[in-house]
């Protein structure tokens, strides 16, 4: 069926587009111009956006689970609960995103990563699974947050040792960001290998200096795990990982950040824009607690507790997720950074699909790519959610 959306204003270009039309068939955009008047076709169906925006669906990199389901967490209804965290994820208005591991036993990568490949985003599938983020193990202990300290691993061996740890399925298979910190040994000699291997190598829980951090992105690292935590406090004579957002080394990576007001502030959320706004990825980190009540639950094999605001590990001041949703998330960078709607709508759709090079499908409206689309009032609530074309039931 051939659809024509009309009457929105449509993100293309970095900017809203008023009296636009947007074509869709077969899952995919279509060049209007082309269906028009190369092919003299008429639309099977007309849908009048009544003047809400029209932007791609929201990508998140970084989630931990939702809805009740740790992704770090086997179980036999596994798959099962995936489905349905993916389809609930769609009512927030993700349609696409990184199931991520926190730090982990050998066996239990080996075990989840084969789950956990690339999958279509459909009503059946809800979104779309762009492959796994694993975060860890090659971290920091310093800096390993809500990670499990036995867990940890070096590279000493190279990368022998991070196909060990994934296994070599998983990790050709599904991974397509890994978290990892450039100072621990063996590691930075690893990133070009991980990078001609496809995946995304990002530097977090890291103690790294802002020379080291440089060089990783030398060998190929393009993106920063939520920016400012697990990571040193910038400071003016080595900054760190935070030194990245104002180094001259090329390209500056992309950098993941939390905007529940409560993992950064949102001064430094709009420092960190001011530095780099073409860099800026709004992510989740959301844990299982996501969608639930306060109360005691489970990331990986560390309890936490999840609160009004925030979920820490239980009986500390540590945090370690966020429950806020990436449309709230979106709503929130907006209003720390004084930036425009286009900006905050970039940060969740084309950046995250950039860093992942997958923008010619993803994060944009232009022909050929995936017709995964928010209708968006003036306040980003979510008015109507395609997914891969199809209209999904928001009740």
């Amino acid at each position: 069926m051939l659809t024509k959306i009309y009457n929105g204003r449509i993100l293309r270009n970095h900017r809203l587009v008023e009296n636009d039309t947007l074509w869709i068939e077969d899952g995919k955009i279509k060049d209007g111009a082309e269906v028009f008047w190369g092919e003299r076709r008429l639309p099977d169906r007309e849908i009048d956006a009544r003047g809400s925006i029209v932007c791609p669906g929201f990508i998140d990199l970084q989630i931990n689970g939702a809805f009740g389901f740790d992704f770090s967490e086997p179980s036999p209804t596994y798959t099962n609960e995936l489905t349905r965290v993916s389809r609930g994820l769609l009512k927030h208005g993700c349609t696409a995103f990184c199931p991520t591991l926190v730090s982990s036993r050998p066996d239990v990568y080996h075990q989840l990563l084969p789950l956990l490949g690339p999958r279509p985003g459909s009503l059946t599938n809800g979104a779309e699974i762009l492959g796994a983020h694993v975060e860890g193990p090659f971290i920091c202990p310093e800096k390993r947050g809500a990670h499990e300290t036995a867990t940890l691993r070096t590279a000493s061996a190279g990368i022998k040792d991070i196909k060990a740890c994934y296994g070599e399925e998983g990790l050709n298979q599904a991974v397509k960001i890994i978290t990892v910190a450039p100072e621990m040994p063996g590691v930075l000699g690893c990133i070009p290998d991980l990078v001609k291997m496809g995946i995304v190598v990002s530097e977090g829980h890291s103690n790294a200096t802002t020379d080291q951090a440089e060089e990783a992105v030398r060998q190929g690292a393009r993106l920063m795990t939520h920016l400012y935590n697990a990571m040193p406090q910038f400071h003016h004579r080595d900054p760190g990982l935070v030194g990245l957002l104002g180094s001259s080394v090329y390209p500056r990576p992309y950098y993941g950040i939390i905007c529940d007001g409560v993992h950064v502030h949102p001064n430094s959320v709009k420092v960190a824009y001011d530095a780099h706004p073409q860099g800026a990825i709004v992510v989740t980190d959301a844990m299982a607690a996501l969608g639930l009540e306060t109360g005691i639950y489970t990331l990986g094999k560390i309890q936490v507790e999840k609160l009004a605001d925030r979920v820490n590990v239980a009986g500390t001041d540590t945090l370690a997720g966020n429950v806020y949703t990436i449309q709230g998330s979106v709503r929130n960078f907006l209003k720390f950074t004084g930036c425009t709607v286009e900006e905050a709508l970039e940060a969740a759709t084309l950046h995250p699909a950039q860093a992942l090079g997958i923008a010619h499908r993803k994060g944009t409206l232009q022909p050929g790519s995936d017709a995964d689309i928010l209708f968006l009032s003036d306040d980003l609530s979510i008015q109507r959610l395609f997914i891969a074309g199809d209209e999904v039931d928001m009740d």
